[in-house]
């Protein structure tokens, strides 16, 4: 049985072999050499390939796109600062359980490795403007031509927002300046007074304003992406802004961490880029407090849109089936 199966495999590898077209030996021959000799003496040709290919970017007619991702960027980030000045946000201490509120529900859907068990009560902490947007970040390139990163090479590079990143490759942002606008337009500072001296009612239309952004700033990075390719682990959900994916071992999902810790990649999408971080959402017609009983009841937003919703804004109708805004509630 194992000689049967030695030559299946010997015949497969040969077959894969032709069609790839390469010649299969189980011991080096002079053939195998001269391919190797071959594919050394074309590395440089494709090497000068890709850099020529580097030329055609940015493209300019995708410029203005970028331009406008950044300032949908920036306004997104000032008004959710300022909602959250009066709006109260929570997250649990032990998971990454989101919910806009001044009360936390009592949904048992705590699943933390800390506390050893599963669907437990979340411990309710203060939460702030990344757990409504939640951070992405990538390595930043000096050039889309660039070689790609290796695992000695990780402290070498700085990390940026994936988003000014993907902006900066489109040609909206200086490379060199990258790094400084981070640090300008991240941390928008809104004191407490901006916020009283806002009208009565005004605070509806910055939750407008604001969810407003967020569709600007998802369908930009859309059209960005069509252009530019992204990768994302399938694993870890890290993200690299470029044509291939770094070789940082990095990846630290426990059940499918190799000993190498390597990242699978594949293509980015919208979501991999700007999160959708989908919380449960109280309605008019909820209790006060969310029971887990009900749990079959209640509706689900994105944190965003459910900030902005408790602002007063009028939420998109596409966000209607999670919500339910309609919907019976939990009988109590």
């Amino acid at each position: 049985i194992n000689v049967a199966m030695s030559n299946w495999s010997h015949k497969v590898w040969r077959n894969l072999s032709l069609i790839q077209g390469a010649s299969y030996s189980t011991t080096p021959s002079r053939t195998n050499k001269l391919k190797l000799d071959d594919l050394r003496k074309i590395r440089p040709m494709i090497l000068r390939r890709i850099e020529n290919r580097a030329k055609d970017y940015p493209v300019k007619e995708i410029v203005p796109v970028a331009e406008d991702v950044l300032i949908a960027r920036k306004y997104l980030l000032s008004d959710v600062t300022a909602l959250l000045k009066v709006i109260p946000v929570l997250t649990c201490k032990f998971c990454s359980e989101v919910f806009v509120g001044k009360e936390g529900h009592l949904i048992e859907t705590c699943r933390s490795y800390i506390r050893r068990g599963n669907n437990r009560l979340h411990e309710w902490v203060p939460g702030s403007i990344n757990d409504i947007l939640v951070p992405v970040e990538s390595y930043h390139l000096d050039n889309i031509s660039q070689g790609v990163i290796r695992h000695q090479e990780r402290f070498d590079y700085d990390r940026v927002p994936a988003i000014l990143e993907l902006c900066c490759q489109a040609g909206a942002i200086h490379p060199e300046e990258i790094l400084q606008y981070s640090q300008v337009h991240d941390n928008p500072q809104i004191s407490d007074e901006d916020i009283r001296s806002l009208p009565a009612g005004e605070l509806k239309y910055v939750g407008a304003n604001a969810l407003m952004a967020w569709e600007k700033l998802r369908a930009g990075v859309k059209k960005l992406l069509l252009v530019y390719r992204s990768k994302v682990c399938k694993r870890c959900k890290e993200v690299h802004i470029g044509p291939s994916g770094h070789k940082a071992r990095l990846c630290g999902v426990f059940k499918y961490e190799s000993w190498r810790g390597t990242h699978y990649w594949e293509k980015a999408g919208v979501n991999d880029l700007v999160p959708e971080k989908v919380v449960w959402h109280r309605r008019p017609q909820d209790p006060v407090v969310l029971l887990n009983e009900g749990r079959h009841h209640y509706g689900h937003a994105p944190a965003i849109v459910s900030l902005c919703s408790h602002a007063g804004a009028i939420v998109p109708v596409k966000y209607a089936c999670k919500m339910k805004p309609q919907g019976l509630s939990f009988p109590h």
